[in-house]
């Protein structure tokens, strides 16, 4: 059967594409930020997963608002980014993993889970950002990929508990997928930040590094929040730790982090990274 190795935890922040691209790694902005992805690479590297599962939130690319499925699944050989008005530069097409997506479709059905599937459709920098951070160079071709979206922008949004129940649905299916495959997790976005309003700019690193400490043995704790209240804590965009939550409910009950990172300011965000592998 398909074996999860573990999941990572990565901000998806548009600014770390561009930064990427000009090379600015080793900038006195950029360098502290930088080095917490050597460890995680290192792990992956030593790993050689076959399937990476990323859950990300599209950001208007391919769902804009009048069309923004609470949860979406690709099953499609390849995916194509375009560009999106943040000066990142297009990455080469991703390619598709259909067999098991199309399994986690099934499993997903069955239990109860409602799920856009798309066999056509294109990705943003919520996936192809923490792609770029992970194989630098866009050394990625070896890897299959399973975009699954969560909608973080447009109200109503699932419920963090929702979000969570939802990657464990789709940890349970990858389990029971007859196979061999080597499988791991993103969850992407976050932590605490707010683009706009009164409130632009607002961090919470109290509530981000809380949030980093209990997703590890106590994810449940997490799920207790309302998006209202995740809203109030952590900004309006900090409901995307609902990636987070997906990525955390898809392993099994106990992981051990092998690696964190937390740094601020980025872009006005609590840029957090984090390795668990999956003990299962």
């Amino acid at each position: 059967m398909a074996k999860l190795l573990g999941g990572i935890a990565t901000s998806h922040i548009p600014a770390i594409g561009v930064a990427m691209d000009q090379g600015l790694e080793d900038t006195p902005y950029w360098k502290t930020f930088f080095e917490a992805y050597p460890p995680v690479r290192q792990w992956l590297y030593s790993k050689e997963p076959d399937i990476v599962i990323i859950f990300y939130n599209d950001h208007g690319l391919e769902f804009f608002h009048d069309r923004k499925p609470t949860f979406a699944i690709g099953a499609a050989a390849h995916y194509e980014n375009a560009d999106e008005g943040w000066g990142i530069a297009e990455i080469p097409p991703v390619t598709g993993e259909t067999e098991l997506s199309w399994h986690i479709v099934n499993h997903l059905i069955e239990h109860d889970f409602d799920i856009t599937v798309c066999q056509e459709m294109k990705v943003d920098h919520g996936l192809t950002v923490p792609l770029t951070l992970m194989w630098p160079g866009h050394n990625y071709g070896h890897v299959k990929v399973i975009p699954v979206a969560i909608n973080c922008e447009r109200h109503p949004i699932p419920k963090p508990s929702r979000s969570y129940a939802f990657g464990k649905a789709i940890g349970d299916a990858v389990r029971s997928f007859q196979g061999d495959q080597k499988v791991v997790v993103m969850g992407t976005g976050g932590l605490s930040h707010q683009l706009d309003g009164q409130r632009a700019g607002f961090i919470n690193k109290p509530f981000d590094l809380y949030c980093m400490e209990k997703i590890v043995d106590e994810p449940e704790l997490l799920t207790q929040y309302s998006n209202y209240e995740l809203v109030e804590k952590a900004g309006a965009q900090g409901v995307e730790l609902n990636m987070w939550l997906a990525m955390r409910g898809a392993l099994g009950q106990s992981v051990t982090a092998l690696h964190s990172s937390y740094h601020l300011p980025i872009s006005n965000t609590g840029a957090g990274v984090m390795l668990l592998e999956d003990n299962g």
